[in-house]
């Protein structure tokens, strides 16, 4: 009896045995599913792919001097402040400050009670100024009056916003050589023509 039982598990377990090994064979066979990929119509990011963040590239601009405006702008802005300023009873700015520094030339230094002056002449109006030491323009400001030159703090502005600030000298201007040379060959050629229109007039008795 114990022999026909034992015989009858071992069976048993055979069967059950086959029967596991064919169904895994079955599983490999069947062809594996794989899932469509989907893609947001919007234009959206796939999601079942991994986030990367977007790199924005940004426009790199050559960095350049800010060019100052006309000197017509410049005049009709100096003068719209100087109304503004009479209109709220303050000082009104000085015509320097519509200047630019390359538009000057020092014509003379000197000094006064209130210490050393120079004359500048702006050359787009044709107009002379006597300036002191603090006087601000539209490009810089005046630092320093020396004998034969002045001195200037120049601002300079870029697109990108910065600013850099220099340091600039103007020498006093020389007179013409040319135009010296013609004032002193005119001045006796002038002399005799007097004198004769003086000879010329009834002395009084």
């Amino acid at each position: 009896m114990n022999y026909k039982r034992t015989f009858s598990y071992a069976l048993s377990a055979a069967v059950m045995l086959c029967a596991i090994s064919s169904a895994a064979a079955t599983c490999a066979q069947e062809p594996t599913e794989t899932k469509p990929v989907v893609v947001d119509k919007k234009g959206g990011r796939d999601p079942f792919k991994k986030y990367e963040a977007e790199r924005k590239l940004t426009k790199v601009t050559a960095a350049g001097k800010l060019e100052a405006p006309t000197i017509q702008v410049r005049i009709e802005r100096y003068r719209a402040q100087k109304q503004a300023a009479a209109a709220a009873h303050i000082a009104p700015p000085k015509p320097t400050t519509a200047l630019l520094l390359n538009e000057m030339q020092v014509t003379g230094v000197f000094r006064t009670p209130r210490g050393w002056a120079a004359m500048v002449e702006a050359t787009p109006i044709k107009l002379s100024y006597v300036v002191y030491p603090g006087e601000t323009f539209f490009d810089g400001q005046l630092v320093a009056i020396e004998d034969s030159r002045l001195v200037f703090r120049r601002d300079i502005v870029w697109n990108d916003g910065r600013h850099e600030k220099n340091v600039e000298v103007k020498p006093l201007r020389q007179p013409d050589p040319v135009a010296a040379m013609v004032a002193t060959k005119a001045a006796p050629a002038n002399a005799p023509a007097a004198d004769s229109a003086k000879s010329g007039a009834p002395d009084k008795q």
